[in-house]
């Protein structure tokens, strides 16, 4: 089965991250292939890992936990501890894109 493409998309910063800003996004083309950015944040890549594969298959992100009842896109957030650190917890939308 051919895999979909992810946008992947920041939708909120909490804190300071020296990687992402508001509104940044970056693609995962045939479900491995990363585009789009010079510079991926592993803490961010870490956090999406466990679900980019079945996103891109076409699970759709209710059934994963990822998203309310009738939304598209998941939601997924990095690792950063930022009450705790002082450093930026930053929550991405995933979507599916032609």
């Amino acid at each position: 089965m051919e895999k979909k493409n992810l946008r992947v998309r920041v939708v909120e910063i909490n804190g300071f991250c020296p990687c992402y800003r508001l509104g940044d996004e970056f693609t995962i083309r045939a479900g491995y292939m990363l585009e789009g950015r010079s510079v991926y944040c592993l803490h961010a890549l870490s956090a999406l890992l466990p679900f980019y594969v079945a996103l891109a298959s076409g699970v759709d992100p209710v059934s994963l936990g990822l998203a309310r009842p009738g939304e598209k896109a998941a939601y997924i957030q990095c690792p950063d501890p930022q009450k705790s650190i002082g450093g930026g917890t930053v929550i991405f939308e995933v979507t599916v894109v032609e």
